[in-house]
């Protein structure tokens, strides 16, 4: 099976998604973001794109990379890094050059063994912040622990009409339930994915509203989903005057099984373009996002050589995988908690460390 990866959705109205080498014509901020629909961007990709690609990805990463999946943590779930200092923990480039607005949670309720049992999954942290050409980006994240939805949830789709009309967009109810579902026992959850964000996002086009704007969503996996969910869902009940984009990374498909039609803009991609990735037969590796991204800094298409077009560490691939060749002797899955979390107290006892004052997680909505 040939380890290939896929990006970009574009809905109709102005909801865009995207990829990016070679500068030939300066293109406008609008172009990069799909006004056009990527014409002329993508083969070859066209160097300020494959940097915004990347730059979204490193948001998804950030989001991974703070994400405590700690089960034995009471904050499990949660952000282990504050607003304030968030960037700068999860060691981003330029990180003061952004700023978290908010963190955004959502929680699957998930059938074990009978329907009054549930789970809450919180699998979306929600960063806002503030770019360069006056972008809000919102980077979205798949769950660390996978959740199980009973046959009659999962393999569903649902419409906001009760009829079985094929000119109506379908979505798949998992991802949707994921996105409106809240949950009156949890104080971070007590509102829906959606009511959270659409809060938020009415709140950043105030607060700026005398700037140009636009709204970037970005997500990997179900992140990638909810990404698309969610800029279709501002776009058709809320955003009228302001482009939104959804750059997203190996996402799943969002409608109905059958009857299914891309809406988006694709590139794939071919992991087996880099040397210095293993042959790898684990899915995973192919799945992982920073192996992604570590292609499209090189990527000169399906027939050119790859050739890193901007600077980025190999080593990231490793963040989370053991897909980079051992000869680079950069260790598996390297990004850890020092002690994973644990310290001594003053009885010389080794516990699991609380979170600064300004790391800790407090309910926004």
């Amino acid at each position: 099976m040939a380890p290939r990866q896929y990006f970009l959705r574009k809905p109709s109205k102005p909801v865009f998604v995207a990829m990016a080498t070679t500068r030939t014509t300066e293109r406008t901020w609008p172009e990069l973001l799909g006004s056009n629909n990527w014409k002329g961007l993508l083969e070859p990709l066209y160097l300020d794109l494959r940097r915004l690609i990347l730059r979204s990805g490193d948001f998804c990463q950030a989001t991974y990379d703070a994400f405590n999946n700690d089960q034995n943590s009471k904050y499990c779930g949660s952000s282990r890094y504050g607003k304030q200092s968030f960037f700068q923990k999860v060691m981003l480039d330029s990180a003061s050059d952004y700023q978290v607005s908010s963190f955004l949670y959502a929680t699957a309720q998930v059938t074990v063994t009978k329907p009054s049992s549930s789970i809450p999954c919180h699998v979306k942290l929600g960063t806002v912040n503030r770019i360069g050409s006056d972008t809000l980006p919102l980077p979205l994240m798949k769950p660390s622990k996978v959740f199980k939805t009973s046959p009659e949830e999962g393999n569903g789709s649902s419409t906001d009409s009760g009829e079985d009309d094929e000119s109506v967009p379908k979505v798949m109810l998992g991802w949707l339930t994921v996105y409106t579902s809240s949950d009156p026992k949890s104080s971070f959850t007590k509102q829906s994915a959606r009511t959270q964000l659409l809060t938020e996002i009415k709140k950043l086009v105030n607060q700026y509203k005398d700037e140009k704007l636009s709204i970037t969503f970005t997500g990997h996996s179900l992140g990638a989903s909810l990404s698309i969910l969610s800029a279709f869902d501002i776009v058709a009940n809320e955003i009228s005057d302001i482009p939104v984009t959804a750059f997203v990374f190996g996402c799943p498909q969002v409608g109905p099984l059958l009857g299914y039609v891309s809406s988006g803009t694709e590139l794939v991609i071919d992991t087996r373009k880099s040397a210095s990735l293993k042959d790898s037969t684990n899915p995973s590796d192919w799945h992982n996002l920073q192996g992604m991204l570590h292609i499209v800094a090189g990527w000169n298409g399906a027939d050119g050589e790859f050739k890193l077009e901007v600077e980025r560490s190999p080593a990231l691939v490793n963040k989370s995988s053991e897909f980079l060749k051992d000869e680079y002797l950069i260790p598996g899955s390297w990004w850890v908690e020092k002690n994973k979390g644990l310290v001594r107290d003053e009885k010389g006892e080794w516990v699991l460390a609380p979170p600064a004052e300004e790391d800790l997680p407090i309910p926004e909505y």
